[in-house]
């Protein structure tokens, strides 16, 4: 009975003695470990399911650098962006970047799912040996791409961590096996940051192997691509441009994992480490060809599609740029304004069929100005102008071979527009004669359109200019049947205007862009169309044509010539000699060329090589030069016979006459007394669009002109522009 007391006691003993106690702590302990765990993991839980399904994720836009070529492919240059992105196919990144990229930024990428356990831990008993320094993240390039493509926080903290690391196992689910790997590394090394050149970010594997060392990544060696491989990690911190010797240790800290790893052998691994690193600068992202037309390109991109989209869309841009028609406008204008001293001079040529720019070249360094000549001086047109008068005319039904014009000065003050007329042809040759409408484009008489102009109405004439593509201010007054424009015309524009009348009668919007192809490779060609507007009956401008080829045959514009092929076309000089053209076309082509001084309105009169400038000197014999080159002798042939041919309707105006000979200077001085036409669409009669109004015939012609006074204030004269009306 003792004996089983004594037991008891010391049962009892050892419940309440120190190794109870321990026990039972330990096993409170324990619980509470495993309570807290579970707590934890389903913390961890909760936070990863608070993250999106993968597949219900849009990818960021990081962009892409936009890309401009020419007619046949060629690449004109990449458009300016702060962001340097250039996506490549994974054929395209050598594999020893592949391996340096794998070695030092996640050497358990081709065996883990999408999150290494086991780096986490190497990750954090690294960090700890270093005094909690962050020396290992202990993510995935799978987790580093999430971060890269969907993530929106820019908060680093843990959840976004776990939240990576759930969508990370997700994106591996979705491209499993080494397919999937190499999808995933080729996405990663085409999206991650490399670093800052010259203010420029460089993101992706090619940016980074052009702004580095100005090659494709394909022709990367080992010690560039470990030396490109350490930096995403700190693009500052190792950037050869700002420390090379950190840039150095990295790298080799690279190429010693690559051993470690079997990436390489020793032998490699010696000869990379004993390689110094060898930067080349690159112009790859900021070189452009032909950078007149380049600009121009993008102002229609920007005016598309917006600012964004064209610097970071990644587009392919293919335009309409011919680059053996542009060396030729080139050569044909150095030849002739060759001398130092010489004006400048542009020239714009577009297809007549398609509205395609085939050519926009000029004199001017673009690294002395970037004032685009061809498209943005607005310069007074002159007496190319007088084919606008003239369309007004044949579309009004004027027969201009019937319809004559007295040729004579013209001094007066004209009521209905408020200005004073002072007109007379730029070689005082005013015979007092009648001359038909067709004689006066071969000759470029001033007077016979003056007063042409004043019969039809200046504001008739405006609106035939609209209709035509001139898009530039007009004031509808009489001087600027002879080009007095204050602000007006680009060669773009002035082309476009006799494009009209070489196509059949359709105005056409020039086009640069043939197709854009996008990022997601859908195609538009939007921008590729012409966008026709039947303004003339092909009959219409049979009779224009007519008059212009008669003006490079017998008249002013004789140097412009070309002997194998037809060729129509009109000079223009302007009062003061300050601007001269030659604006014409072949059957297949239409090109202006414009010379003056761009930034002043200097007068040509003592030009190197050529005297007074006139539209029928340099700017006739650069249009020939060019065009003789550039025109394709096999298809040139004459114009065809209209299919609707002109049909002439009756026309009354105040100065118009029919074959009345010479008219002595001394009846010039007052009104005479219309009669009435014969033959229907010529003679005279009452004003058609004249407003009304008497005018002596003794006055209107050209150079030198005075510029009109209105009683409005005259407009200041545009950089690039004339200040005075127009001769002839």
């Amino acid at each position: 009975m003792s004996s089983r007391r004594e037991r008891q006691r010391r049962r009892n003993r050892s419940k309440s003695g120190p190794g109870f106690f321990i026990l039972l702590s330990l096993g409170v302990l324990t619980a509470t470990v495993a309570i807290v765990g579970l707590s934890f993991v389903g913390y961890v839980v909760s936070i990863a399911n608070s993250a999106p399904n993968i597949a219900d994720l849009k990818p960021l836009d990081q962009g892409e650098n936009s890309v401009i070529y020419a007619k046949d492919g060629t690449r004109l240059g990449v458009i300016q962006s702060d962001v340097l992105r250039t996506p490549i196919p994974s054929t395209s990144i050598p594999q020893v970047m592949k391996d340096a990229t794998v070695a030092i930024e996640d050497q358990r990428f081709y065996q883990h799912k999408g999150v290494d356990f086991e780096g986490v831990v190497r990750a954090a008993i690294k960090n700890f040996q270093n005094k909690g320094a962050k020396v290992q993240g202990g993510s995935t390039l799978t987790m580093q791409l999430i971060k890269n493509l969907y993530s929106r926080d820019a908060k680093r903290d843990y959840k976004r961590k776990i939240r990576e690391a759930k969508l990370a196992e997700e994106l591996e689910n979705l491209h499993p096996g080494r397919p999937g790997k190499t999808w995933i590394l080729t996405k990663y090394l085409n999206s991650v940051p490399y670093g800052t050149v010259g203010g420029q970010n460089a993101y992706g594997v090619q940016a980074a192997a052009r702004v580095f060392f100005n090659k494709r990544a394909s022709e990367l060696t080992l010690p560039e691509a470990a030396m490109l491989a350490g930096l995403p990690q700190a693009p500052s911190q190792y950037n050869p441009y700002l420390d090379r010797a950190a840039a150095l240790r990295r790298r080799d800290e690279v190429l010693k994992k690559m051993l470690d790893l079997g990436y390489i052998d020793a032998t490699q691994y010696s000869d990379a480490v004993s390689t110094p690193i060898q930067l080349h600068k690159s112009s790859y992202y900021r070189q452009r060809r032909e950078q007149y037309f380049f600009d121009y390109v993008k102002r229609e991109l920007i005016k598309k599609y917006g600012q964004k989209t064209v610097r970071q869309g990644g587009l392919k841009v293919y335009t309409t740029l011919d680059f053996d028609m542009q060396k030729k406008a080139r050569a044909a204008i150095a030849k002739n304004l060759a001398a130092p001293g010489s004006p400048s001079s542009a020239l714009v040529s577009i297809s007549p069929n398609t509205g395609q720019i085939r050519a926009m070249a000029s004199s001017g360094d673009y690294g002395t100005s970037n004032f685009n000549l061809a498209t943005q001086a607005k310069r007074q047109p002159g007496s190319t102008f007088k084919i606008i008068v003239l369309m007004t005319a044949i579309k009004r039904g004027v027969d201009i071979n019937k319809t004559s014009y007295t040729s004579h000065k013209l001094k007066f003050f004209d009521p209905g527009t408020g200005t004073n007329i002072d007109v007379s042809n730029s070689d005082g040759a005013e015979s007092g004669k009648a001359k038909s409408l067709f004689q006066a484009v071969v000759t470029s008489d001033n007077t016979v359109f003056q007063q042409l102009d004043l019969d039809l109405g200046p504001a008739e004439v405006t609106k035939t200019a609209r209709a035509m593509g001139i898009t530039s201010r007009m004031d509808s007054l009489p001087a600027e049947a002879l080009g007095g424009l204050a602000r007006c015309c680009t060669p773009l524009e002035m082309t476009r205007a006799f494009v009209s009348v070489n196509d059949g009668g359709y105005r056409i919007k020039p086009v640069a862009i043939t197709k854009v192809v996008k990022a997601d490779r859908t195609v538009d060609t939007s921008l590729g169309r012409p966008n026709k507007v039947k303004i003339f009956t092909d009959g219409e401008t049979y009779e224009a044509i007519q008059a212009m080829k008669g003006n490079v045959q017998s008249g002013t514009g004789t140097a412009a010539g070309l002997g194998f092929c037809p060729a129509a076309g009109k000079t223009g000089t302007t009062s003061g000699f300050k601007d001269a053209w030659f604006n014409g076309m072949t059957s297949n082509l239409n090109t202006a060329v414009w010379v003056g001084y761009p930034k002043t309105n200097i007068p040509m009169t003592s030009v190197p090589n050529w005297g007074t400038m006139f539209g029928g000197k340099a700017p006739a014999s650069i249009w020939h030069d060019f065009m003789a080159s550039a025109v394709d002798r096999q298809t040139c042939r004459d114009w065809p016979q209209p299919k609707e041919p002109f049909v002439a309707q009756p026309f009354f105006g105040k100065y118009a006459s029919q074959a009345r000979s010479t008219v002595p200077d001394n009846t010039l001085t007052s009104p005479t007394t219309p009669t009435t036409p014969t033959t229907p669409g010529t003679g005279q009669g009452n004003p058609a669009g004249g407003g009304g109004q008497q005018y002596p015939p003794g006055q209107y012609s050209s150079p030198p002109q005075t510029t009109p006074t209105t009683p409005a204030t005259t407009p200041p004269a545009n950089p690039g522009t004339g200040g005075a009306a127009p001769t002839g």
